[in-house]
């Protein structure tokens, strides 16, 4: 969940959101827009250049969703948002096959992972 006390960052030269920054003691943590920590407990400029040299690439890449089942589905994620991480099975692009679509929590849980290609 986004606590009060994350800060947002964008990057320059768009305005692109691209994470959180988020206090911890005297330092802070980078958060990507998954929701996930990028670093450990650093100064304000370094957890601004992870998220800067991190962008938002990896928001393309292939996913896996476990089912109730047991199975992995893969699927590309769709939107990202503190409200919900919305994935889509990925049919390895076929425009005919059917829309599965799944809201999944904010932050991102250990039920998605990047697919191992």
């Amino acid at each position: 969940m986004l606590s009060e006390d994350w800060i947002e960052h964008r990057r320059g030269r768009d305005g692109e959101r691209l994470g959180w920054i988020c206090p911890e003691g005297d330092d802070f943590i980078a958060v990507d827009l998954l929701g996930r920590p990028r670093t450990e407990p650093v100064d304000w400029f370094v957890a601004e250049e992870t998220l800067d040299e991190l962008g938002i690439g990896y928001l393309a890449d292939q996913y896996e969703l476990l089912l109730n089942d047991g199975q992995w589905l893969r699927v590309r994620i769709t939107e990202v948002s503190p409200e919900a991480i919305k994935v889509s099975q990925d049919h390895g692009g076929a425009i005919d096959a059917p829309q599965v679509d799944y809201s999944l929590p904010f932050p991102m849980s250990p039920d998605l992972r990047i697919r191992n290609q």
